[in-house]
């Protein structure tokens, strides 16, 4: 399907995305040239302490560098929202984690359809989180696909992917942060080839479909029946928002750098601190093995080393994680 060509005229681009993550990719399509008409994200929220309304990172960057339009709808649809689209006449639609699931009319408004950058080698982790869930289980491998939007969640045709190791101690916003520029170049390589007439789109396979639903608090709870590897990509994979925790004397404590240790089957019960030295640092027994915790971060407090929380007798030995 040739729904970029545009017989030699410059294809005008409104740009979807919310999140850090979706900036490298605005600030691509401007370096590369194209016309960016507009952008679309979500509403601003209340962040921070003061939980004063704050817009969202592709909002802050379109206005401060490039002074884009800017739509923020509660929800991309009804008239006065598809009016304010038609008004930008866009070509082609680039969604960048937006975090909103657009209908059939949104997605078809441009003339040349709607595309996503989506950070996962699909039809593997469809969804809402699926650095974090790459991370979690454990996965050597992941990637971004750049595809052509459905009204089904991240099951369109394929355009392109490329792929990308993840290190075994890499937590999710180190890949997420990786990954977003993988994203970046990903688009700017597919806009090219469409460009050029040189894609073939590629159906997904659905047998192999995989989802990677949103994460929540209750989701980032530690669970030390885990073997000590899963804890640790829990841990991992759920850095730095929201966070892995788990109760200590009945107060959540946030939960970073884990390392999993073999070698210890002393009988402890799950949970239990092993070892909370600020020279040896903080163990904790998992279902098997344990889970070495370099920072933490207790209710109220800063994030910092967990030697400084042992050194504050904030935590001792035979201290039980629930």
């Amino acid at each position: 399907m040739d729904y970029f060509v545009q017989h030699g005229r410059v294809v005008r681009i409104l740009f979807w995305g919310t999140p850090d993550f979706a900036v490298p990719s605005l600030r691509a399509l401007a370096e590369e040239g194209h016309d960016v008409v507009g952008v679309v994200t979500q509403p601003d929220r209340p962040a921070g302490r003061g939980r004063k309304l704050r817009g969202s990172a592709v909002k802050r960057v379109a206005l401060e560098e490039d002074d884009y339009p800017v739509l923020t709808p509660e929800r991309p649809r009804g008239e006065s929202f598809m009016e304010s689209v038609r008004e930008l006449a866009p070509d082609l639609s680039v969604v960048v984690a937006y975090g909103r699931i657009l209908n059939r009319e949104v997605l078809d408004l441009p003339a040349r359809g709607s595309i996503n950058v989506h950070a996962s080698l699909l039809p593997q982790l469809r969804g809402a989180a699926p650095i974090n869930w790459a991370i979690v289980r454990g996965k050597e491998v992941t990637g971004v696909t750049v595809m052509r939007m459905v009204e089904e969640m991240d099951a369109g045709p394929i355009l392109l992917q490329l792929e990308e190791p993840i290190a075994p101690d890499e937590t999710a916003s180190e890949l997420t942060a990786r990954l977003s520029e993988l994203g970046a170049a990903a688009l700017v390589e597919t806009l090219a080839m469409l460009q050029l007439g040189a894609i073939e789109e590629r159906e997904q396979d659905y047998a192999l479909a995989t989802l990677a639903p949103k994460i929540d608090r209750a989701t980032a709870r530690v669970d030390w029946a885990d073997d000590a590897p899963v804890v640790a990509n829990h841990v991992r994979g759920m850095d730095e928002v929201p966070g892995a925790w788990s109760l200590l004397g009945g107060e959540p404590v946030k939960l970073f750098q884990p390392e999993a240790r073999s070698g210890y089957s002393d009988g402890s019960s799950p949970g239990v601190v092993l070892r909370a030295d600020p020279d040896g640092g903080l163990l904790v027994a998992s279902g098997n093995g344990a889970v070495a915790l370099g920072e933490v971060q207790p209710t109220g407090r800063r994030r910092m080393l967990a030697s400084d929380w042992i050194r504050g007798r904030s935590v001792v030995e035979g201290d039980r994680f629930e």
